[in-house]
């Protein structure tokens, strides 16, 4: 067999260890320590006084990062319940009631209850002891029978929770939810589930019921909680998660790919190049090896010294995947306003509106943009999701590297004919 074939099905047997996917476990999780070591001071707590706010970008894995967290929580004796917070949970202190009750379900579906029955013999009426499973049938039957508010029988029945988890070797229950910036109160119907959600927990964790909040989210969360309940903000540990640094990027392309019989070794120039492309974002790191391994392993010239990382096709199909969609989402005058941002020189951190009325890019005749304009569209930006305004007051690009993205518009729109560089 000649030595081109024979290796072209080495490669083929080796699989891609790249995972870009949405919440997707990469093979190697990096540059992450702090925060694993952060969640498990939390573990820790005798009384819980603090619970977990994961924040930062999309693409900068808190999904992944949350599961990481499970087993973790899970080899510390806690039970972990929770899902992925939609918008419909939040509609209602009812749907919020029926999200929490289900998750810990789940949970506790194993745990017994001892309740009490009024039973008849005769014309003698008294009460038996019946063990029952904290199911939801049994979760939903201890809410129904609390009289009160939603707020009132959500207590009362974690609370009877939390007496039957005492007599077991269980330390306690983490209630885990993604996409927590969803939650939201509605003043307008009288519906209040952020509030009460925070409520719950508090008055919970000061009768030292070991409940703990782990909520992951967009930037905007931590100020929605703030907003709703003042005192959220001694209520969480904050966890910002940031881009990797060029050491613990270069860790997450070779430890994949250092395992027996991957035939591709990514050399530091090329490796240098993913970093300054990708400026450290997990997802983008994962996106850009993923289409890197393929070219190779399809490459003609196999057995031979890799081609060089081929950045242009990767950035015109990235583009495509990930950044066209949000941009989508823009009006023509919003992505006006999106061009001047992107020529801030730090669009990629925290800008305010008067850097942005300022700047030179800002000051052609008839199509400048007023204090108060900015103001408007930042805030149509934001419903977007394209942006986001901390609670300083200064605003943020809330899509990773989108001021890359928007020069690279920019540039082909003024230019048409010119060849695509990224």
């Amino acid at each position: 067999m000649a030595p081109t074939m024979k290796m072209a099905k080495e490669y083929a047997r080796f699989k891609n260890p790249f995972r870009p996917g949405a919440g997707h476990m990469p093979p190697h999780l990096a540059g992450r320590d702090k925060e694993i070591g952060e969640f498990q001071h939390l573990l820790k707590q005798d009384t819980v006084l603090k619970n977990l706010v994961l924040t930062g970008l999309r693409g900068l894995g808190k999904t992944v990062l949350l599961e990481t967290f499970k087993p973790m929580a899970m080899s510390e004796g806690w039970l972990w319940a929770g899902t992925d917070l939609s918008e419909s949970t939040s509609i209602s202190e009812d749907n919020m009631a029926t999200r929490l009750l289900t998750d810990l379900a789940v949970a506790t579906s194993s745990i017994v209850y001892t309740s009490k029955e009024k039973t008849s013999a005769g014309f003698i009426r008294r009460r038996e002891q019946v063990d029952v499973t904290l199911n939801y049938s049994t979760l939903r039957g201890i809410y129904d029978s609390i009289p009160g508010l939603v707020s009132d029988k959500l207590k009362g029945t974690l609370e009877i929770v939390w007496i039957s988890l005492k007599d077991t070797r269980h330390e306690g229950i983490v209630f885990a939810y993604d996409e927590a910036q969803n939650l939201a109160d509605h003043t307008s119907k009288d519906q209040f589930p952020l509030s009460l959600l925070l409520d719950l927990f508090q008055s919970l964790q000061r009768k030292e019921c070991r409940f703990m909040l782990a909520l992951t989210g967009l930037p905007t969360l931590f100020p929605k909680l703030v907003e709703a309940r003042t005192f959220a903000e001694r209520m969480f540990t904050i966890i910002f998660l940031g881009p990797l640094n060029e050491k613990e990027t270069t860790e997450a392309i070779r430890k994949p790919i250092e395992q027996e019989g991957c035939p591709i070794k990514i050399v530091p120039k090329s490796i240098k190049t993913i970093w300054e492309f990708t400026r450290g974002y997990p997802y983008f790191v994962q996106y850009v090896c993923r289409e890197v391994f393929d070219v190779w392993v399809q490459s003609s010239e196999i057995g031979k010294k890799p081609p060089p990382v081929p950045l242009d096709e990767i950035t015109r199909k990235l583009d495509t995947d990930f950044f066209s969609g949000r941009w989508a989402r823009a009006t023509d005058r919003q992505r006006e306003l999106l061009r001047v941002i992107a020529e801030l020189p730090n669009c990629d951190g925290e800008f305010t509106v008067q850097e942005i009325t300022e700047h030179p890019s800002n000051q052609e005749p008839d199509k400048s943009f007023s204090g108060s304009h900015v103001n408007q569209i930042l805030s149509a930006l934001s419903d977007a999701g394209l942006v986001y305004k901390n609670r300083h007051g200064k605003y943020s690009l809330a899509v990773p590297l989108l001021g890359h993205f928007v020069r690279r518009q920019k540039k082909q729109d003024d230019n048409p004919y010119l060849p695509f560089e990224g």
